[in-house]
């Protein structure tokens, strides 16, 4: 199996004029929802705030109010819609030669030594395996897969910390435009409730039969609508929001990454979950001033993900601090706050040194070692400076090396 053929989406044995008609049909849904928009804005801003509401003061809060929701909305929109996904870099690719061996090899035992022997060699980041232990690796486009990548079958290739492929969107909901969508969906939610709380009066005077303007139906309409893609946003974006608080994707919430776990690969959903605030902060990013704008500000860069209670050791040297191992684009001082929240096993804390006179007042002298050496080694260890007792802690995992 070459590499042209892998990688070769299923439509491109298609004809050109059918791959043509293709991928037009894909652009339908966006098409749908943008229609819908445009005629919002024409019964919601001409019809209600031009034609129907007479009070000023009103006309120009309703306005400002809606025209900002809709420049959010739409921004959102577009970068989700048009931000490229994010795709596997090159080093974990097999080589020509590696290739041959792997599609040469006759028994499973063989491939999984090649892999292993190629992640070894490049110090791959990579944590997941496949339920028997093996490395994960895409046929379609020989690669070995980075951790939470995963082969998206309508883009063709496999796809960076992929959610799902959004048809809504036409593109893939992945690493470099979650954050995107997840305020596309929460600003759609404010667009939708704005437009159905403002009509709500003008809905009950139709229903009274007092509203008597040429465009009620418009409005009439326009609120049934707005209701309607409220009542399907929340739940979606709520779930997301839950996503995003507990580290996970959609495909990670029904098919969990395997981690090894007590010397046995097992699926463990909160893998990659650092608590809430840090969650949140590797999707949004550490600038609180871009948290809610369409812009990239998203931690890490899509390949090593932090992991619960444990530090990439394939990223890590001697010289190299745990707290630079957690992805080449992320700050120090937020990856420092990532490790401080995964610190420990909860079972063995760093002990504050009693001396001995104070020792001697407590009655019976307590004695947290088996012996004085040992003991002042111990208060020594934690009277250091700060960034040698950051080096000498040692960060006890549910998750043990892989590699």
């Amino acid at each position: 199996m070459s590499a042209t053929t892998a990688i070769t989406p299923k439509f491109s044995m298609m004809t050109t004029p059918c791959r043509i008609c293709f991928k037009a049909a894909k652009w339908l849904p966006v098409l749908f929802i943008v229609t819908v928009v445009v005629w919002s804005y024409y019964a919601y801003v001409i019809q209600l705030n031009l034609f129907t509401i007479a009070s000023i003061i009103e006309k120009c809060f309703y306005l400002i109010v809606y025209h900002v929701l809709l420049g959010l909305f739409l921004w959102a929109y577009w970068q989700t819609i048009f931000t490229d996904i994010g795709t596997v870099p090159k080093q974990f690719r097999l080589p020509p030669t590696e290739l041959d061996r792997y599609e040469s090899a006759e028994t499973d035992e063989v491939r999984r030594d090649v892999l292993e022997r190629f992640i070894q060699k490049h110090s791959l980041p990579v944590y997941n395996r496949t339920m028997t232990g093996d490395i994960r690796y895409c046929d379609k486009c020989v690669q070995v897969k980075p951790d939470r990548c995963h082969h998206c079958s309508v883009c063709g290739v496999c796809v960076l910390k992929l959610d799902h492929h959004c048809p809504w969107v036409n593109n893939c909901v992945a690493f470099t435009n979650y954050k995107f969508f997840i305020l596309f969906l929460g600003y759609a939610l404010l667009y939708c409730l704005f437009i159905g709380a403002t009509t709500l009066q003008y809905f009950i005077k139709f229903w009274k039969n007092q509203l008597d303007v040429d465009g009620k139906f418009h409005i009439l309409f326009v609120f049934f609508v707005s209701i309607m893609f409220a009542i399907s946003l929340v739940s979606l974006f709520g779930y997301h929001v839950f996503l995003v608080v507990k580290n996970r994707s959609t495909l990670e919430s029904f098919r969990a990454p395997i981690f090894r776990l007590n010397h046995t690969w097992m699926q463990d959903k909160d893998g990659f979950s650092l608590g809430a605030l840090n969650n949140f902060i590797e999707v949004f990013g550490d600038d609180r001033k871009l948290w809610f704008l369409p812009v990239a500000s998203s931690l890490g860069d899509g390949v090593s993900y932090p992991v619960r209670g444990q530090q990439p050791p394939s990223t890590t040297t001697a010289t190299t601090s745990p707290v630079q191992s957690y992805g080449s684009t992320q700050t120090r001082r937020t990856a420092f706050k990532i490790l401080r929240a995964s610190l420990g096993d909860g079972v063995t804390y760093p002990q504050r040194c009693v001396d001995e006179d104070t020792d001697d007042l407590l009655g019976a002298r307590q004695r947290w070692a088996d012996d004085e050496e040992e003991n002042e080694l111990m208060c020594t260890g934690y009277t250091n400076s700060h960034t040698h007792a950051l080096e000498e802690v040692i960060v006890q995992a549910n998750h043990t090396n892989p590699v």
